[in-house]
């Protein structure tokens, strides 16, 4: 796949640049356990997360008539947020992000995290001067990031033609075709690589296999 007729790369941030899979099924497995049901491991994460999260919630034997979605999201999002810290970039961002610049390419991060803890995400692990934009949700249920994806492409002003999305999941796809971008997938985070195989757009192995494109 040629990259170099894009001027500009919108990450998305959990998964894709910062390595958060493994605290999402630590967090949600002692949650899990204080209504006795069955704890999940990295590879069935992997297999059913979804978006909207209210949906994997459900496949994991959640019932809402007995607590609603927004008591139990909001558990796992202090939870998560309390262990956030714990979570570093995957180790190839480090010099994918001011390699990307030295070529020449804006950067900015479309994510389903609450916009105001993604950016203090950013300034904590010291890559926010690299992006021009860091678009998230206002609030913390991840019903998905179509919305924000319109509205972010709006403020970046840029031909369409010119923007490519980089993500690991099977939303991201989804949400680059609504917007009309094109969509790279690579599978480091949060759904695996047979499941994003079918997206239908370019797959890259690693961060390394997409530095080696640019």
């Amino acid at each position: 796949m040629e990259l170099t007729r894009y001027t500009h790369i919108i990450w998305d941030w959990n998964g894709t640049l910062l390595d958060d899979a493994w605290l999402c099924v630590e967090v949600m497995n002692g949650i899990l356990r204080q209504r006795n049901l069955p704890p999940i491991s990295l590879a069935i994460y992997r297999s059913i997360f979804d978006f909207p999260v209210k949906d994997y919630y459900l496949k994991l034997g959640f019932d809402f008539n007995r607590e609603p979605f927004e008591k139990v999201g909001m558990e796992f999002m202090v939870l998560y947020n309390q262990r956030q810290t714990e979570c570093n970039l995957h180790p190839e961002v480090r010099h994918l992000l001011p390699y990307c610049q030295l070529k020449g390419y804006r950067q900015c991060i479309l994510s389903a995290r609450e916009e105001s803890e993604l950016v203090a995400e950013t300034e904590i692990l010291e890559v926010r001067p690299f992006f021009d934009l860091v678009r998230g949700l206002d609030d913390h249920y991840a019903h998905g990031k179509t919305d924000v994806g319109f509205r972010l492409i709006q403020d970046l002003g840029i031909p369409k033609q010119e923007l490519i999305f980089v993500g690991d999941t099977l939303h991201d796809a989804e949400v680059a075709s609504e917007i009309g971008i094109d969509c790279i997938l690579i599978p480091n985070g949060h759904h695996s690589e047979e499941r994003i195989r079918s997206a239908g757009v370019p797959v890259f192995s690693t961060l390394f296999d997409f530095i080696n494109r640019i």
